[in-house]
């Protein structure tokens, strides 16, 4: 099983920019996706970025488009550079790692997480 840490969160102005960092420990992730998911107060946890581990292939939603890039290190750790930030951005990030055959961008089918990061962005 795979143990994963965020970090990276904090307190920023809209506009301005943040890195999370997501560190991957158990096991070796060839073949895997990992993701970055957020839960603003009051909403369901949504999807936000993934990436596969073997070909580097990113997927985002709509919302973050452009705004901001998953990538990966050799390290076994997830990034998530987060520009352009907004009050809706506020949320705390979590991070999933899941096989490619089984990972779903879709919170509901995880019932493990981690602490996650705390994102708030003040206009």
């Amino acid at each position: 099983q795979v143990q994963l840490v965020e970090s990276g969160g904090g307190s920023v102005q809209d506009g301005d920019s943040l890195r999370l960092s997501c560190a991957a420990s158990g096991r070796f992730l060839s073949g895997y996706i990992m993701g970055w998911f957020r839960q603003a107060p009051g909403k369901e946890r949504e999807f936000v970025a993934s990436i596969t581990w073997n070909e580097n292939s990113a997927v985002y939603a709509d919302s973050v488009k452009d705004r901001f890039t998953i990538s990966r290190d050799n390290k076994n750790t997830v990034y998530l550079q987060m520009n352009g930030l907004k009050p809706e951005d506020t949320a705390i990030y979590y991070c999933q790692a899941r096989s490619r055959w089984t990972w779903v961008p879709d919170a509901k089918m995880y019932n493990s997480w981690g602490q996650g990061t705390q994102v708030t962005v003040s206009s």
